[in-house]
């Protein structure tokens, strides 16, 4: 596998080339900048996979993606919020938060190792990534949901979500009144309209709101169980792999 490093930082650029190395892999090249990357990528065969950090000393690193089609995979490596992070995680796109642990360097390694062997050739939309990175306060969330029921319809405000879920299927909101409303939209799609300050997707099965929280317990295999007030139908499990954001949202 070969990879190259884009940062602008040289010393963090050269520290993550060690830890990179450290792993068995070769780097082919750092960048630090994106005309530096712009012309490399024009004259090299492009590698298996970049680790590309987002804002450059010449702009952000989207540019390059606008000049040339790149074929390889990406892994950011950022420094940006839990909102940001939100774009990435939509496109399937993997990032690591500075400072890089090793530990999860090699998790983010390991995954595109996997991911490759089954989808070589991720479509990944940088314009839209692009958008919610760039103009974050230009985004609004979802204030109140439209519940049909029957021949009439019921207003939901958001403050009364005590949490989302799937099942059979299907999307369900629950409410601090323990009751089910079943909606028309998938999980996805609600990650895009909610906000991230607000709720967390927790595993593939729940979004949970913070407000929502009645209690964290320690759960098996390095996971999380959070208790809700009335929600008691399934267990609300965070995911080993979102501990670490879910702990981060929570501080």
């Amino acid at each position: 596998m070969n990879i190259i490093i884009i940062e602008d930082e040289k010393p963090a650029a050269r520290l993550l080339h060690r830890k990179v190395e450290k792993m068995g892999l070769k780097v082919v090249t750092l960048l630090h900048s994106v005309e530096e990357s712009v012309q490399w990528f024009q004259n090299n065969v492009h590698p298996d996979l970049i680790f590309l950090d987002i804002q450059l000393s010449d702009g952000l690193s989207f540019e390059i993606f606008e000049s040339i089609d790149i074929k390889s995979a990406v892994i950011f490596t950022t420094a940006y919020d839990e909102y940001a992070l939100r774009a990435f995680k939509l496109n399937s796109i993997d990032y690591l938060l500075k400072p890089i642990d090793e530990e999860d360097l090699e998790a983010a390694v390991n995954k595109f190792k996997a991911r490759n062997s089954v989808t070589p050739n991720l479509s990944l939309d940088f314009d839209m990534i692009k958008r919610m990175l760039v103009n974050p306060i230009d985004r609004t969330f979802k204030r109140r949901f439209t519940i049909k029921m029957g021949q009439q319809l019921k207003m939901i405000p958001i403050e009364e979500v005590e949490c989302f879920y799937s099942e059979n299927k299907g999307t369900y909101l629950h409410t601090f009144d323990n009751r089910n409303y079943l909606l028309d939209t998938t999980l996805e799609q609600l990650e895009t309209e909610l906000d991230p300050n607000d709720f967390f997707r927790v595993s593939r099965k729940f979004i949970i709101p913070m407000k929502g929280i009645k209690e964290i317990q320690i759960y098996s295999n390095s996971r999380l169980k959070v208790v809700l007030p009335t929600f008691n139908e399934d267990e609300v499990i965070v995911s080993r792999e979102k501990v670490t954001d879910f702990k981060n949202w929570l501080g």
